[in-house]
């Protein structure tokens, strides 16, 4: 029988590999334990079995008290990255650095009757400082090297500025900023240009005639009175169409004169003057509607007793306003000078109209400014000299300003002069007298041709400052801004007339 031999091959033994498989197990062992430390070590801090030490943050001794605990106040849930020293240095300007924040903006300040405007850099630390929030009507904000802060604020102040030595001041940085008062801006600040007497009239209208413009008269000051949220006048005579030159006491405007109140961005008038009848109810009325359409607020007076007798309310930028404009003076309803019923004219005073207006005012939580058309003063000497007597209050005037105060106004001018008088801090609030002539064709004397302009800067309802701004009209009657000599030397005579400041 034949055999067959079968060969029944078997594959050989070799050594096992590591696959694709395998690499794919390791890789997800490696990853399951790294999930398993992190949660380990997660455990661990919550649990304060491991603690990360944050950095130390040091105060320097050059910070104040106050800075010092704003900012261990502020900083007491931050954890430091690294260490951290933290120091303050008063800075000339705004400029910051990475590892700087500006904490606050210091100006300088001096008293109310000081006659000092502006300083030098070189001598602002022989002034007080204070933070520019915290300003009041009884402080004076001077300019350093001719800057007011509420021109532009930029200039005039000084910086408190913190400084971070440290390898990360963004941190910090971020953490404090949101903590930081808000700065004053022109967009929080409502600023208000106060003028005293306009009368568009007499000798004024023969220039008009060879100038052909009104808007030349304001051209000196324009830029200046515009420059403000709100522009007020104390407008005495009525526009028409037939005015005549005249040197009488009987006063009109012609038309074209109108283009130097818009010219000078004219908001508010007030119209407690004695002139507005002169020419007529009807010109009064045509004026009044003039003003209307040029969108301008009047107040003080109007084309009826009611109207008249209205105050101006303002609500702008967070501060509201009650403002009051009275006649005290030789008008009268009798005369023709003062509203009655329907007819227009002033707003007379009565003693219960306005107490209640205050105190309704007052009320409300408004600031409550009161102007009066008071008496004049008449003591005038020979043309071309200086009358320093009507610097004074006249008869009167100081107990009734002041009482006004004591009913509760904030602040009480007078809108009457045609020379500028004294001013006064009473109870804290600022009494001016008189503020003179801003237009007029008075140049018989040179107290007539001068004037006070205010400049009203209100935060959140609360009067911070008033800037007092000197103008003077000559041959040309367009007035302008006294030089800075000039100015002191007649804010100095003024300072010296005042109940309180000598």
């Amino acid at each position: 029988m034949e055999s067959y031999a079968t060969n029944h091959s078997r594959p050989s033994r070799r050594s096992k590999s590591h696959g694709p498989k395998s690499h794919k197990i390791i890789i997800l062992l490696i990853f399951i334990g790294a999930i398993t430390a992190t949660i380990f070590l997660l455990v661990q801090i919550f649990s304060h079995k491991i603690v990360i030490i944050p950095g130390k943050i040091s105060y320097d001794e050059s910070l104040t008290d106050a800075e010092k605990s704003f900012l261990e106040e502020n900083l007491a849930d931050f954890r430091a990255p690294s260490d951290i020293t933290i120091s303050a240095t008063t800075e000339p300007t705004s400029s910051t650095k990475d590892n700087t924040l500006i904490y606050d903006v210091l100006v300088p300040v001096t008293d109310f009757y000081n006659t000092t405007s502006n300083i030098t850099s070189d001598q602002v630390s022989s002034y007080t400082l204070i933070p520019v929030s915290n300003l009041t009507p009884d402080q004076k904000l001077l300019s350093i090297d001719g800057h007011y802060y509420f021109d532009d604020y930029q200039n005039g102040a000084v910086y408190r500025t913190f400084h971070f030595d440290t390898q990360d001041s963004a941190t910090i940085i971020d953490a404090l900023s949101e903590k930081l008062p808000a700065r004053l801006t022109k967009d929080s600040i409502l600023s208000i240009n106060q003028t005293g007497v306009t009368a568009l009239a007499r000798a004024m209208q023969k220039t008009l005639n060879a100038v052909g413009d009104g808007a030349y008269f304001a051209e000196k000051v324009s830029d200046f009175l515009k420059s403000t949220d709100l522009t007020h006048i104390s407008n005495e005579v009525s526009f028409a169409s037939d005015c005549n030159v005249s040197a009488s006491m009987t006063l009109c405007s012609d038309p074209r004169m109108f283009s130097a109140i818009t010219a000078i961005g004219t908001d508010i008038v007030e119209l407690t003057g004695n002139h507005n009848n002169d020419w007529g109810k009807e010109a009064n009325l045509s004026t009044i509607k003039l003003y209307e359409d040029n969108n301008m607020q009047t107040f003080g007076g109007g084309k009826d007793e009611e109207t008249a007798a209205t105050p101006l309310n303002i609500s702008e930028k967070g501060t509201n306003i009650t403002w009051i404009g009275i006649n005290y003076s030789t008008s009268s309803k009798e005369n023709g000078q003062g509203a009655s019923g329907a007819n227009p004219g002033a707003n007379i005073y009565n003693a219960a109209t306005t107490k209640k207006q205050i105190a309704e005012g007052k009320e409300r939580g408004d600031f409550i400014i009161v102007d009066v058309q008071y008496s004049e003063c008449y003591s005038y000497p020979d043309e071309g000299q200086e009358m320093p007597e009507c610097d004074y209050p006249i008869s009167g005037q100081q107990a009734f300003f002041r009482q006004l105060v004591d009913e509760g106004a904030d602040l009480v001018v007078g809108t009457q002069a045609h020379q500028p008088q004294t001013f006064e801090i009473y109870q804290d609030k600022p009494i001016y007298y008189g503020l003179g002539n801003l237009f007029f064709d008075q140049t018989y004397w040179p107290g007539t041709e001068r004037s006070l302009v205010l400049t009203h800067y209100f935060k959140d309802g609360k009067l911070l400052q008033t800037r007092i701004t000197p103008t003077m009209y000559g041959a040309t009657y367009q007035p302008e801004i006294l030089d800075e000599t000039s100015a002191k030397a007649f804010l100095t005579r003024l300072i010296s007339a005042s109940p309180l400041g000598n």
